[in-house]
């Protein structure tokens, strides 16, 4: 059955011209010549060269052809055959000339038969990736048409980003505030290697997440085909799962096992899929479910190394407990076991937000990004609980104080130096036999000694948001005006730089924030696509993210590395909030080479307007050089409904 289709306007296709036209799904060459329109199969039956990008020309006694613009081999652009009678013509289709344009007729295609990517596909919804990122190209289109059929289904969303390296940021960064993995994905060769950066973030930050790559056909791996990278070597140390998927693989199986890995190790994993792979029938193919492939993990620890952690911490006078990114899904019984003891609670940067500043206990972020209040305590200690944390080097936990170690993962235990006690055990069970262990509260006096550190410290905060002048808005002043307008439920995703270590010094956290961040890779760029990860989430039925408001917080060098990820956000409607330090400098990098006593070179930035360029991208932007500006602009940033970008002109010594 054929159905005709409108493809141009009357009047559109100049007399002796061929263009390329869609009828349907089918892509056409339609010529006009002679006062005839022709209509053909676009693709050369040599190399598939898309004659429509090709040209007409007259041969001898006036005869057309249209010539293939990869090799140009003729054809007549009406009857499809090739000169000299070879077997190589194109298929024809009817054409009609109508008072509203040119019609051409095409047969209704066939009836879609499953695929190798169909499976896969189906395969992912079954785990519960919910959300792709990623860029369609010629090395994807089988797998890239198996996730359209998903998602008009309803089953999952997928976002076109501007840049592959943004797509592996969005799903580190949703793999990191939900626990769970989304997908990204490319074409071969370029595509996937710029996940990489994003890829290794995950790794070392331990978020799960799913890379697809395309890949060349498998009869051209080996000999260096376009685009031709040895993916399989090049994912080999960034992924936990790293596998080719062949015409003969058990599709769902491969796919279930990634998954399972991503999950369970909390990493990356990847698969690449080469080209014709994707588009084998598999009818017949089983997708693969989770059911029967995970176990409940809500795992106690031994009990004689429980009792010899609840002795400890009765010995103690003035234990502390420092929680880090890896609690951060049990922060109910830590913080009901922190308040039963009267035990101070610090976090890691990575933590940040995980126990409100205006808790009675909480002392903000103990290392080179924290509060004064976190490090008097440290100091003051006689015993450390330390749960979810990574001890890295950044945080600064003391390596010579008696120390519990509480974590999931037995190689995180004592991972840098030895510990007093490792308690192995899912954190959240472990905190709930803690809390059991201890029959009657504690009154330490400790709500009061931290109360009056943080009056202290607020003092100084205060009198340092005055600073400023000709060199821009302190930082002091920025953060204290955004923990004002910032939504006590916001997620935060957080950049690279002199801005980081100012938000955490500076911004008071609610208890019900989150927050995000390049932790252990510390890659500048990650704030902006990160909070388009997170913004995923929050259309989700998943009530711990449904509606969530969503900020991002970046420098104008980190933002610069991303900035067309706004189109991206215009694009999909996604609700951020963009806070964005501007100071024509790479800041940090500014401060390391004064403290080095190295001259300063080469960290200034020619930068736009962003506030403007927001605005041509079809957000919001407002700019702000005055202190007095702050608290209007970050209102009606936060109240628009969409992407805003609030640009403030910083002074990059300020910090």
């Amino acid at each position: 059955m054929q159905t005709w289709h409108k493809v141009l306007e009357p009047g559109a296709l100049p007399e002796g011209r061929v263009t390329t036209v869609a009828a349907g799904t089918k892509t056409i060459a339609l010529s006009n010549f002679d006062g005839r329109y022709g209509a053909v199969d676009n693709a050369c039956p040599h190399q598939g060269g898309p004659l429509g990008e090709g040209s007409i020309e007259t041969g001898a006694e006036g005869k057309c052809w249209l010539r293939c613009p990869w090799h140009g081999w003729d054809f007549d652009p009406h009857t499809g055959k090739s000169p000299g009678g070879h077997g190589d013509g194109l298929p024809t289709f009817p054409v009609e000339e109508r008072e509203d344009g040119i019609y051409v007729a095409v047969e209704e295609g066939p009836e879609h038969v499953r695929t190798n990517a169909d499976v896969m596909a189906e395969t992912l919804v079954n785990w519960g990736v919910k959300h792709v990122f990623g860029m369609v190209g010629h090395s994807n289109l089988g797998m890239a048409d198996a996730l359209r059929r998903q998602e008009e289904a309803g089953a999952l969303k997928f976002y076109g980003i501007r840049h592959e390296g943004a797509a592996a940021f969005a799903c580190s960064a949703y793999g990191k505030l939900t626990g769970r993995p989304a997908a990204c994905f490319t074409i071969a060769g370029p595509g996937a290697t710029n996940l990489m950066t994003g890829l290794y973030d995950a790794k070392v930050d331990r978020a799960p997440m799913l890379a697809l790559s395309g890949q060349v056909d498998t009869q051209v791996l080996g000999p260096g085909a376009f685009q031709e990278v040895d993916l399989a070597s090049a994912f080999k140390d960034v992924s936990a799962f790293n596998h080719t998927v062949y015409a003969d693989s058990k599709h769902g199986e491969l796919v279930s096992l990634a998954l399972k890995n991503a999950l369970l190790t909390r990493n990356p994993v990847t698969l690449v899929l080469p080209n014709e792979v994707q588009e084998t029938a598999n009818p017949e193919g089983p997708a693969g479910t989770p059911d029967g492939r995970l176990a409940a993990l809500e795992v106690a620890p031994p009990t004689d190394a429980l009792e010899g952690a609840v002795a400890k911490i009765k010995e103690a006078e003035r234990p502390i407990l420092i929680v880090g990114h890896g609690a951060r899904f049990h922060m109910g019984p830590i913080v009901r076991f922190a308040e039963k003891l009267d035990i101070p609670v610090l976090t890691t940067f990575k933590a940040k937000g995980l126990i409100a500043d205006t808790h009675p206990l909480g002392c903000g972020v103990l290392g080179r990004s924290g509060t004064p209040i976190a490090s008097w305590f440290m100091n003051e200690c006689d015993r450390i609980i330390a749960v979810g944390a990574s001890f890295s080097n950044h945080t600064g936990i003391a390596s010579y104080m008696p120390t519990i170690q509480i974590d999931f993962d037995p190689m995180a235990l004592g991972k840098f130096h030895a510990v007093d006690l490792p308690l192995l055990g899912e954190i959240g069970r472990t905190f709930e036999l803690l809390h059991e262990a201890f029959p009657d509260p504690v009154d330490r006096g400790m709500r009061e000694e931290v109360a009056g550190r943080w009056r202290i410290w607020r003092e100084e905060k205060r009198s340092r948001e005055g600073d400023g002048g000709s060199g821009g808005v302190g930082a002091a002043a920025v953060f204290a005006a955004m923990t004002r307008a910032c939504q006590d439920d916001a997620i935060i995703a957080v950049d690279v730089g002199n801005n980081t270590y100012s938000f955490g010094r500076y911004f008071e956290s609610g208890g019900g924030q989150a927050v995000l961040m390049s932790g252990y890779l510390g890659s500048i760029g990650f704030g902006y696509p990160a909070a388009m990860g997170a913004w995923a989430a929050t259309q989700e039925d998943d009530p711990r993210y449904r509606g969530r408001p969503v900020w991002a917080v970046t420098g104008d060098g980190g933002f610069g590395q991303y900035m067309m990820e706004l189109l991206t956000a215009v694009k999909y409607g996604m609700d951020i909030t963009h806070v964005l330090l501007h100071n024509d400098e790479l800041g940090k990098i500014s401060k390391e080479q004064r403290a080095g006593e190295f001259e300063v070179w080469k960290t200034d930035l020619h930068n736009p307007d962003f506030a403007t360029y927001a605005e041509l991208c079809g957000a919001k932007g407002i700019r702000v050089t005055d202190p007095a500006g702050l608290d209007a602009a970050l209102a009606e940033a936060r109240d628009h409904d969409g992407p805003a970008t609030v640009e403030i002109m910083t002074d990059a010594l300020l910090v």
